[in-house]
């Protein structure tokens, strides 16, 4: 008995590897600049976007894990920038706040930050945008479905790396640990989630109506 496996690439061969971002720049602009000038400028914007969605900063009780709007800045970069820039994206955002830059939850920033209890949400953005991005250019984020789909493996992938950080980094239990860094985000990042997952399918709709973009 064969056991057949879905497949992750959606599209044809001639658009993989294409995401929104590729839009984002106009064609004038775009023929004026050099390809890594392209790349670098998107990747600039990604870097920015997360770090600005860091902005929206709330600490509730003594949780020493923030309500933030940065998932949401994740997930949105990494589907329009797809893997490569996507990643360089959180890469670049993750170093400017070990070096100084106050571009962390409430403008914060250092070393002492990333090492702490909400250190491994921060990782963890690094692999959310390399795998969200990767399914983007595979095509998830061209309707709904899979658009949610790659949001809710980015979001996971998220937690993966917090909540085991929280914990090794506060001494808390497994269960105490998820009861802090995983149960009383899931309402607030389901919310995050949907509006990203739906702004994916959305633009591709908008490209499609301009298809002397594409």
């Amino acid at each position: 008995m064969t056991i057949t496996m879905p497949r992750l690439d959606r599209l044809p061969a001639q658009e993989r590897g294409l995401t929104i971002g590729d839009f984002l720049v106009p064609i004038r602009v775009s023929e004026r600049l050099h390809t890594r000038a392209r790349h670098l400028a998107l990747i600039l914007i990604g870097t920015a976007l997360i770090a600005l969605s860091g902005r929206i900063s709330v600490y509730v009780g003594d949780n020493p894990v923030p309500f933030t709007a940065q998932t949401f800045g994740v997930l949105l970069a990494a589907g329009a920038l797809g893997f490569r820039r996507g990643l360089a994206a959180s890469a670049l955002y993750l170093l400017l706040g070990v070096v100084g830059v106050p571009v962390f939850a409430g403008g914060d920033h250092g070393l002492d930050r990333l090492l702490g209890a909400s250190g491994g949400y921060l990782v963890g953005f690094v692999l959310a945008s390399a795998v969200v991005g990767r399914l983007a250019e595979l095509g998830w984020d061209r309707n709904l479905l899979g658009s949610i789909g790659a949001m809710l493996i980015g979001s996971a992938a998220i937690y993966a790396i917090g909540v085991p950080w929280l914990k090794a980094a506060t001494g808390l239990s497994w269960s105490e640990a998820v009861a802090v860094g995983l149960t009383p985000f899931l309402v607030w990042d389901a919310a995050k989630l949907a509006i990203a997952a739906a702004a994916f399918p959305t633009a591709w709709w908008l490209i499609g109506r301009r298809p002397e973009d594409r």
